[in-house]
């Protein structure tokens, strides 16, 4: 058996995806010496508002203006599987790419309301845990009910190193320079982001250029029939 690779997951709704977005993946892969790193641009997060989401399309887009020329792989793969919560969608994955080992990647924003995630402790089962320190949210995540749970499991960024020895559940906290960049301050910024990026190489035509995805090679369908 060859070596497997280790991928970093990072889910979101990336409306739009920012240098931030970037910054922490990368941070992330070096602290954890992952091969590569999977934006997972969801279709719809059933903790956010659908008022002010972008287009699918154009998110993707996005993401794929900040992943150039890095080790990063955006993808609507979600909407190929019909998953919409995190739970299903990890064990689709695992499922789908037995030979990669997987690590989810989540600020710690996303750890201080882990515990309202549908079946958070399977997610927890199924791959190990980094979380990224966001200014702001590091009382609230190091107080909640999740991290109680699986404060037990934390390990160093260290054996995440030693690909041979992963398991799940395990955490680990990686601490970096805050970056106050946010989505929403984007938008604020530029409310016509979405419509900008589809409007690229469409030529005049009313209809946006179609998208491929990079993962699964399929064309993003409109959300409608999503």
């Amino acid at each position: 058996m060859g070596t497997p690779v280790l991928t970093g997951l990072l889910g979101g709704s990336f409306n739009p995806a920012h240098g931030g977005h970037r910054r922490i993946t990368l941070f992330a892969a070096e602290a954890l010496g992952l091969d590569e790193t999977w934006w997972l641009v969801s279709p719809g997060n059933p903790l956010k508002p659908k008022a002010g989401m972008a287009p699918l399309k154009a998110r993707l887009l996005s993401a794929r203006k900040q992943a150039r020329r890095a080790r990063i792989v955006p993808t609507a793969i979600e909407q190929r599987l019909g998953t919409r919560y995190t739970v299903d969608t990890l064990a689709a994955l695992t499922r789908r790419y037995p030979k990669r080992r997987f690590v989810w990647l989540m600020g710690s924003d996303n750890l201080a309301q882990l515990h309202r995630w549908k079946d958070w402790r399977r997610i927890a089962r199924t791959m190990p845990i980094a979380v990224i320190a966001r200014p702001g949210y590091d009382a609230d995540a190091m107080t909640s009910p999740a991290m109680a749970w699986l404060r037990r499991y934390q390990v160093p960024a260290a054996s995440f190193r030693k690909r041979g020895q992963w398991s799940a559940p395990a955490l680990v906290l990686l601490r970096f320079d805050p970056d106050h960049r946010s989505a929403t301050a984007i938008r604020r910024a530029h409310a016509g982001w979405a419509e900008a990026l589809l409007g690229e190489g469409s030529k005049g035509a009313h209809e946006p250029p179609p998208v491929r995805d990079r993962l699964t090679f399929r064309m993003i369908r409109p959300e409608a029939t999503a």
